[in-house]
């Protein structure tokens, strides 16, 4: 399995969204690296993951590719960080692995109860015929972006950044179709009320956010109460990306806490 592991100090294992592309988080984890140690990697079935993909095992891969992340980097442990429908997989692994779990993070995150809604079904029937839709669709994050900036300019330049980036790492429809039908196959709510690990839950606001509700995200809250919800200011879905400094600063307060609290 290929395996990005940068920067030194508490260690954060980064899961990606649904697209399955570690790169689209990379200004989040360069961000992040220069405080903390960073581990991240592309989904299972993505062909430049390197990662082993067994059909029978389902969406329990990307769960046990976690795992297989932690022991090749010789970790007993570490904070565990979804990103969007990442944090489906940080839940699940929470639950199947709490032994290996110091502490949960749910960034703009996809909660277990979660099942696609009636538009985002049709995308899943035919992901490649509407795949052209989506990226029509994706054009709408520009206020996003412009929210975030400090310029007309340095929206216009993030914005041609994150298409870049879009490009340079293309999405599968067909894989990211997959991936959700092999969450909806599953349960992972039972055993997530006994992990007992700190906990943050990461949203955008309201007014921002184009793709998972922050009302859903802190549902996290409701499964573990002591978890605390942080809002990132000037941001929605992307806040990783479109204010990484001010993401790896939230999170790295966060780890040292927690870290304290463990000691």
């Amino acid at each position: 399995m290929r395996i990005v592991d940068r920067g030194s100090g508490v260690p954060v294992v980064v899961i990606p969204g649904v697209q399955g592309r570690w790169e689209w988080m990379k200004r989040g984890i360069d961000a992040l690296a220069q405080r903390s140690r960073v581990i991240t990697f592309s989904l299972a079935d993505e062909p430049s993951s390197g990662a082993r993909f067994e059909e029978a095992l389902g969406f329990w891969n990307y769960v046990d590719q976690v795992r297989d992340a932690l022991d090749a980097r010789g970790l007993d442990r570490a904070a565990i960080c979804g990103v969007s429908f990442g944090g489906l997989i940080a839940a699940a692994f929470a639950a199947r692995y709490p032994a290996r779990v110091s502490s949960l993070l749910f960034v703009s995150a996809l909660p277990p109860s979660w099942r696609p809604d009636a538009r985002a079904s049709i995308y899943l029937r035919h992901p490649w015929v509407l795949s052209p839709l989506f990226c029509v669709g994706a054009v709408g994050f520009y206020g996003e972006i412009a929210a975030a900036s400090d310029s007309w300019w340095s929206g216009i330049a993030a914005a041609c950044g994150a298409g870049s980036t879009v490009l340079g790492h293309m999405f599968h429809p067909g894989r990211m179709a997959r991936r959700v039908h092999l969450f909806t196959a599953v349960g992972i709510d039972p055993g997530l009320s006994r992990v007992k690990v700190p906990t943050l839950v990461v949203t955008g606001e309201e007014a921002l956010e184009r793709v998972v509700p922050p009302r859903l995200s802190r549902e996290y809250a409701a499964i573990w109460p002591h978890a605390r919800v942080e809002t990132l200011r000037r941001t929605g879905h992307l806040g990783m990306i479109t204010r990484p400094h001010e993401f790896a600063a939230l999170v790295t307060r966060f780890l040292a806490e927690s870290e304290q609290k463990i000691a």
